[in-house]
């Protein structure tokens, strides 16, 4: 059996095939970063999940992909514990950009290769090699356009007051704005990046206000200046994004793009049926 992740700070999507290609199933857990979460609570989400556990000595090979396996430190502390868990696996960690390039791209063809969901990134893929010029520092100092960058300017125009009456009136009734339920979530629960994300549902939701249009336009421009301009043929290829923000924000992504003279490529909300069909290739 042959077991294929596609994990975001958020979730994490799993499917596992036959040896022949065909879906044996396909699950969901919660975000697997090896960055933001110890090696009990990444066991902990795996042994709760039904399929996982009855299928664990199964397991073949594991392709995983996931948010936070920038380093070799943390693709190694991710390994040992799927070596465990998967007594009989080949296990493979990769970081989540290599989803997002294997689900949008074709070997052999050039493109600039976006993640724009909980976090986000931007990596340049020649058709055979990935590049990046900025190493990620993770959510607080980057993750322009992200959806913890866009939770964070909700809740500081909140409480800066630079949110309109109308808006922030229908912000505080959809959510728990306490100064110390906000305080317990960034820096006493796990995944304050997650957390963040969650706002950013609220500006989907409310994307037609001034104030919302605003946001998103100056959010979604700040990562193309940042991200994606390092790039010398960033007006020559595609620019293929996947996650969740792009994916509900591609009407306001496009006309950034296109502003900024660029070619809109693929968008994906998850990545993890093009990476289904990239394994199935070979087996």
């Amino acid at each position: 059996m042959i077991v294929i992740v596609d994990s975001g700070a958020t979730k994490a999507d799993w499917i596992a095939l036959d040896d022949k290609g065909d879906q044996v199933f396909m699950t969901q857990t919660l975000g697997l970063s090896p960055e933001v979460l110890t090696p009990e609570v990444i066991v902990e989400r795996l042994a709760n999940n039904f399929e996982l556990s009855k299928n664990s000595r199964k397991v073949r090979r594991l392709h995983f992909y996931g948010a936070g396996c920038g380093t070799l430190r943390m693709r190694k502390f991710l390994k040992n514990i799927f070596k465990e868990f998967f007594p009989n696996a080949q296990v493979e960690v990769k970081e989540d950009t290599y989803a997002a390039i294997y689900s949008t791209t074709k070997v052999g063809h050039q493109g600039i290769v976006c993640i724009l969901g909980t976090g986000s990134n931007c990596s340049y893929y020649d058709g055979h090699q990935l590049f990046q010029k900025v190493t990620s520092l993770g959510y607080i100092p980057m993750d322009d356009g992200s959806g913890n960058f866009f939770g964070r300017k909700l809740i500081r125009d909140y409480y800066f007051h630079k949110m309109p009456q109308d808006l922030a009136l229908k912000f505080s009734k959809e959510y728990n704005l306490e100064a110390d339920v906000i305080k317990e979530n960034l820096y006493k629960k796990p995944n304050p990046n997650t957390y963040l994300a969650t706002f950013a549902r609220f500006l989907v939701e409310n994307k037609d206000h001034a104030y919302s249009k605003g946001v998103i336009d100056k959010g979604l421009q700040q990562f193309v200046n940042n991200y994606i301009m390092q790039f010398e043929l960033a007006t020559k290829v595609p620019i293929h994004f996947v996650g969740s923000i792009a994916w509900f924000l591609r009407d306001e992504l496009k006309t950034v793009i296109e502003r900024n003279d660029l070619v809109l490529g693929v968008i994906r909300q998850r990545p993890i049926e093009g990476l289904m069909e990239f394994h199935k290739q070979t087996i």
